[in-house]
């Protein structure tokens, strides 16, 4: 179950990331196109560990 939620938390991050980064990236926002690449980048890494737990059994 962890597995799901973990995949389910990187996807909406990563989603969300990249949403950030468009509109950084459109409106002159370095700021905002910097926080939706750490966001993206957070969602990846909760796609990694979601991965690791279904290959795990959910122990980690």
């Amino acid at each position: 179950m962890g597995e799901l939620t973990e995949k389910a938390k990187g996807l909406a991050n990563e989603a969300i990331g990249n949403t950030k980064q468009a509109i950084g990236k459109v409106t002159g926002n370095e700021k905002l196109q910097a926080e939706g690449i750490a966001q993206e980048r957070k969602g990846e890494a909760q796609n990694v560990k979601g991965k690791v737990q279904g290959a795990l059994g959910d122990k980690v």
